[in-house]
């Protein structure tokens, strides 16, 4: 890859920025938390966690401070937890 190919998608990198519960406290979405060890999960509140950590925490620095309640394990994964369009069973094109 060329140099200056590289160097415009760091800069586009660093311009991202990951979601933040402020973000999707507007938006009404909760977090999606998922325990990496026995498949465990649960949605946590937003509000709770906005008056915990303030609303520019990010979203998937979330799950280092969590713990999960079946297993105790702290390998804990996090995500906005959009809402579902159900089980996709067919494409179309």
């Amino acid at each position: 890859m060329g140099r200056l190919k590289r160097e415009l998608m760091d800069r586009k990198d660093r311009a991202q920025r990951a979601a933040q519960l402020g973000d999707l406290l507007a938006a009404k979405v909760g977090v999606f938390c998922w325990c990496n060890r026995c498949g465990h999960n649960a949605e946590a509140a937003t509000a709770m966690l906005v008056a915990q950590l303030g609303p520019e925490f990010p979203v998937p620095e979330i799950g280092a401070r969590m713990r999960c309640s079946a297993c105790g394990s702290k390998d804990v994964a996090t995500r906005p937890a959009w809402p579902s369009q159900g089980q996709i069973t067919k494409h179309t094109a």
